[in-house]
């Protein structure tokens, strides 16, 4: 059986020599090029056309959820890489396969890059643990009509004031709708609201 092909995408030349050095050993894997940015991690998926691709995100031009887009899932599949355990839920939605932390030891690494050409999904405990945060948060932070109501005004430069007169209630209830918010969105002022509002498309 021919061994797993292996592209690298990361933009510090230590990172690559260490994940060459780490995996080369491996009798089933092999690296068949490294990318220094996304638009070559691209470009070289569709020239190289490897197994999977162990991606890095924060890279220059190109970062690594554009580029796992761009590769598609008909492409490779994709294994992030990388220092951030933050970025983990638009990295799956954009197609990634797995997520792992640089700090896994080089043994997981090797098994995760298995599993996810497998097609298995394949997560860092501390991944997995903040997505499953997220995934719970939307739940417990679903807003009212009426909270929503007081969003959108406030999202429109609405006073406090002016949110009481337009919703025909008193300021008091403002104060109260807008600590709800608060606590549902998981922010702690107005603007914030308003932008995780928009992030979670309750606001266009």
């Amino acid at each position: 059986m021919p061994p797993l092909r292996l592209l690298i995408a990361d933009d510090h030349p230590i990172v690559r020599d260490g994940l060459r050095a780490a995996l080369g050993g491996e009798p089933d894997l092999e690296i068949v090029g490294e990318a220094a940015d996304g638009e070559e991690a691209v470009r070289l998926a569709r020239h190289l056309a490897p197994d999977v691709v162990l991606m890095d995100l924060r890279m220059p031009g190109l970062d690594g959820v554009s580029a796992i887009r761009r590769i598609g899932g008909t492409g490779p599949k994709v294994l992030v890489l990388t220092t951030f355990d933050t970025d983990v839920l638009p990295a799956l939605e954009a197609g990634a396969g797995g997520y792992l932390l640089k700090d896994a030891p080089p043994e997981e690494l090797a098994r995760a890059v298995r599993a996810v050409h497998r097609g298995e999904t394949v997560l860092a405990p501390a991944v997995a643990g903040r997505l499953a945060d997220h995934l719970r948060r939307p739940a417990r932070g679903k807003l009212s009509p009426r909270e929503l109501e007081v969003l959108r005004l406030v999202a429109g430069g609405a006073t406090n004031k002016e949110v009481a007169a337009e919703l025909f209630i008193s300021e008091a209830s403002v104060k109260t709708h807008l600590l709800h918010i608060y606590a549902k969105l998981d922010v702690r002022d107005r603007a914030a609201a308003v932008g995780e509002g928009y992030r979670r498309g309750l606001l266009s």
